[in-house]
């Protein structure tokens, strides 16, 4: 059977994950050596270590799997699921110190969820801790956030990242061209695991390939788009955009070209004035009727650069 790189390569331990934060470095070190935590929310973008973070984390200071349940909130995240696993599971007596609840994507829990989840975090705190983590920090009610220790995970940069995907194809002996493993970065940037899992799935005879537009693929935008920027075609890539866009995907539109902004040129004020333009464009989306024709006039901002 094929092992999955992104489980393959996870961090095991504290010693092997990347900080981007040396005073969170510390303060997750200070927990392990005290043996507990508070309740903790972490934030994101995803694909950038929260949940390995949390699993080191509850693995180092030694919960038992027995101790600690995992619920994915994007697919079960209605009042149902903490009434009927989350409450039975705190309710029991731990084996060992405390009981852990990690609840993933957790800003998908619905308004009457989390009302109910402030109570539960409150009542059986003497022996259950909670690790939320959530890419929107915002959607998550004030409640919880005045009941848990915020930690926002930061991004590495995109060199880093490069790095650290070439050192996986390394070990794994592929051959790679440079230029190919860029496109899949800026692709997949800054989600790490779905970088992985792209690579992983574009290996074929020990050889990483180019990837191709599949019309099917939520991610065909991306890599057009990252084609026709490296030739040039600033405005052929505008078109590609606006053709495939789909309202649910503007946010991550607007977050995809921030992350890349360098496709724009290597010239640093050309990169400024598109940076300046596209957090423009993403306040304007929250604020304009049609969000599909704001993105249309930021990209001709860009384009016209």
């Amino acid at each position: 059977m094929i092992q999955l790189w992104t489980e393959k390569y996870r961090p095991k331990k504290s010693s092997e994950y990347v900080f981007r934060d040396n005073a969170q470095k510390r303060q997750v070190y200070s927990w392990i050596k005290e043996k507990s935590f508070p309740h903790l929310l972490l934030s994101g973008v995803a694909g950038i270590g929260k949940t390995t973070l949390a699993k080191v984390l509850v693995k180092e200071i030694g919960i038992e799997d027995f101790d600690v349940l995992e619920i994915n909130a994007s697919r079960e995240n209605n009042v149902d699921t903490v009434r009927d696993k989350i409450i039975n599971f705190v309710q029991m007596i731990p084996f060992g110190p405390f009981k852990v609840v990690l609840l993933d994507e957790a800003d998908y829990l619905t308004p009457n969820a989390q009302a109910i989840l402030r109570g539960v975090m409150e009542t059986y705190s003497d022996h259950s801790r909670f690790i939320l983590t959530c890419n929107y920090p915002n959607r998550i009610i004030p409640a919880i956030h005045s009941r848990c220790q915020g930690f926002h995970v930061e991004k590495i940069d995109q060199t880093e990242f490069t790095a650290r995907v070439a050192t996986i194809l390394v070990e794994e002996e592929i051959d790679f061209d440079l230029d190919i493993l860029d496109t899949f970065v800026k692709v997949q940037y800054p989600d790490m695991r779905k970088c992985i899992n792209m690579i992983q799935q574009h290996c074929h005879n020990k050889k990483l390939v180019a990837p191709e537009i599949d019309n099917e693929s939520g991610q065909d935008w991306k890599i057009g788009m990252v084609n026709l920027f490296k030739q040039k075609k600033i405005q052929e890539a505008r078109k590609l955009l606006c053709g495939k866009v789909r309202p649910e995907d503007i946010e991550d539109i607007y977050r995809w070209l921030y992350d890349n902004v360098e496709l724009f040129g290597d010239d640093e004020d050309i990169r400024d004035k598109a940076l300046v333009i596209i957090k423009q464009g993403a306040i304007d989306h929250t604020l304009i009727a049609d969000p599909e024709i704001n993105l249309a006039a930021t990209l001709i901002k860009l384009k016209n650069l």
